[in-house]
């Protein structure tokens, strides 16, 4: 396995990866619209295929994950991938790395956590104004949870 940065090449087959794992070309959290070619990131590939996906975007001293993708579930990578953005992050002086799930991610809530991060808020009702900007996002999530909210975790990074 490789772990290496994306790289401006790499923009066409992210674009095509959201849309096979996210349902599109763009990832909406908070009303804010990422687009592949305004991110940073990192891959994890076997040979040629991506086996892991990390997306991030750094504003005000702050590394906000923008999408996290492991491929082969138990086997480390979403965690290699968290643990190298979290180095860049400190790399970068960052105060603070934070992502957006839903309130449907339950194994993304578990996950995050487990890695250090905190629940910091949660921004209700949001996911609807999402929806009017990315109207493929479903009205049901995972585990046949009704997706109406945004649950912001964070890991506060010491100097």
């Amino acid at each position: 396995m490789n772990l290496r940065h994306i790289t401006a090449r790499d923009i066409p087959r992210l674009r095509q990866f959201w849309i096979e794992h996210w349902g599109g070309e763009e990832m909406v959290a908070r009303g804010n619209i990422h687009r592949p070619e305004q991110l940073d990131g990192f891959v994890i590939e076997n040979g040629n295929e991506w086996i892991g996906l990390l997306t991030f975007i750094i504003k005000e001293g702050e590394l906000e994950i923008t999408s996290l993708d492991s491929l082969r579930e138990g086997r480390g990578i979403g965690t290699t991938l968290i643990h190298t953005v979290v180095e860049e992050a400190r790399k970068r002086n960052c105060k603070r790395v934070f992502l957006i799930t839903t309130n449907d991610n339950l194994h993304a809530l578990g996950f995050y956590q487990r890695r250090g991060f905190e629940l910091v808020a949660v921004h209700r009702g949001v996911v609807n104004e999402s929806r009017r900007i990315k109207p493929s996002i479903p009205l049901i999530g995972m585990n046949n949870i009704p997706l109406r909210d945004e649950i912001e975790l964070e890991m506060v990074l010491l100097k």
